[in-house]
């Protein structure tokens, strides 16, 4: 008698569990539900879209995104290694984890979490953005601004420590957006006041239209970074970025792209300087900037205070253009060079660096007036090294081929 009893609760069980919904907010105040599937778990071959106020795993197969997509406050995305989501370009798509959310995406080398459109084409969708609570310094000072990626949400906080999650082995392609009249736009991966409880390693960002990768303020480090074929900079960040434990980034850029890297302060001259071992940036062949007659060529470009202390870079493929010098550092103006360079200790450094096959070498370059400064051309500077796999592989191509 008890053998069948426990039979039947288990049979009761099972039941129950077997015919579990998972609802998921749809953005108009309503829910889409699947039946049949385990509470808290998107089925494969689901939608992504709306508002994510419950956790949510996204297991191995593919699904689809659609709409901007927001992980709320409370609320954890975990996607697990070999996810991949076909992005709708027919609406303005994007996944954004604002303040208080967190995404956990655990890829690996060989099952990569990919995030791509049908159409394949730059530009088709917002990318990827976090929100977190750490500090910035805004312009005049200002501890707190308004994002510019078309989601109008105050960002900058108190919490230096403050973790929006993990994205390890990421891949998201033909993302960077436009957005009105171009003034305001979306990264591959963006980041606002993201603090250095978040782990951000092994992320590949591919043929986006504005910048690869952006940081707005912040305390966040990044590992093992690819920004391939972006239209705009490889990497850029304002806000006054102090991310200290950054290493092995590689761009590389193709048919078009603007600076390897742009680097500003938001004209703050009080700032904590960035850290970052290991760059590699290599600009291909015929490369030409966005806009046709741009300075924008340089390798590494300093303005409204940005500062840096970059160590063992390697640079490549930076040539004069259409009568505009490419530099391998590029001093944008007289007060970043007066209260950055010249500090006691220099808070831009750039050494050792290997700069080769292009064009004025052994100086940096200065658009302002208040003089240059040279540098050794250190040959031992070795290129970066990543991990290779699926990872960093799109339609067959190996991205690292370059190094």
């Amino acid at each position: 008698m008890k053998t069948n009893l426990l039979t039947l609760l288990s049979l009761s069980l099972l039941l129950s569990i077997s015919s579990c919904t998972i609802d998921i907010n749809d953005g108009d105040g309503g829910t889409v539900t699947t039946p049949g599937t385990t509470a808290g778990i998107l089925p494969e071959g689901g939608k992504l879209s709306g508002e994510i106020t419950s956790n949510l795993t996204i297991k191995k197969g593919n699904y689809t995104l659609e709409g901007i997509v927001k992980v709320a406050d409370g609320a954890t995305l975990t996607i697990e290694a070999g996810a991949t989501f076909t992005v709708s370009t027919n609406v303005s798509s994007s996944l954004v984890i604002l303040q208080g959310g967190k995404i956990l995406a655990l890829g690996s080398a060989s099952e990569p979490i990919v995030f791509t459109t049908t159409a394949k084409t730059a530009g088709g969708w917002g990318g990827i953005t976090l929100y977190g609570r750490a500090p910035i310094k805004a312009v005049n000072g200002n501890a707190t601004a308004v994002s510019e990626d078309g989601n109008a949400i105050t960002y900058g906080g108190t919490d230096a420590n403050f973790s929006s999650g993990i994205m390890k082995f990421v891949r998201v392609e033909y993302a960077g957006k436009k957005i009105g009249d171009g003034t305001s736009e979306t990264n591959t991966f963006t980041f606002y006041a993201v603090g250095d409880g978040t782990i951000l390693e092994n992320l590949v960002a591919y043929k986006g239209t504005d910048d690869g990768f952006e940081w707005f303020g912040g305390t966040v480090s990044a590992k093992n970074l690819v920004s391939y074929g972006n239209f705009d900079d490889s990497f850029d960040w304002q806000d006054a970025w102090s991310g200290q434990n950054n290493s092995n980034w590689f761009a590389f850029q193709t048919v078009t792209g603007n600076f390897g890297m742009e680097i500003e302060a938001s004209a703050n001259v009080d700032n904590t300087a960035p850290k970052i071992s290991n760059i590699t940036l290599i600009r291909d062949t015929n490369t030409n900037p966005e806009v046709a007659g741009s300075t924008e060529i340089s390798a590494i470009q300093f303005k409204r205070q940005g500062t840096g202390i970059f160590s063992n870079v390697y640079i490549s493929g930076y040539k004069n253009l259409g009568g505009k010098n490419a530099y391998a550092v590029l001093i944008q103006d007289d007060a970043t060079n007066t209260s950055q360079v010249n500090a006691n200790p220099s808070k831009i450094v750039v050494s050792p660096l290997n700069y080769v096959n292009s064009d004025n070498p052994l100086v940096w370059g200065y658009a302002a007036t208040n003089g240059g400064k040279t540098f050794t051309n250190t040959s031992t500077v070795t290129k970066v090294s990543l991990p290779t796999g699926a990872w960093a592989t799109v339609d067959g191509v190996n991205l690292l081929s370059a190094l």
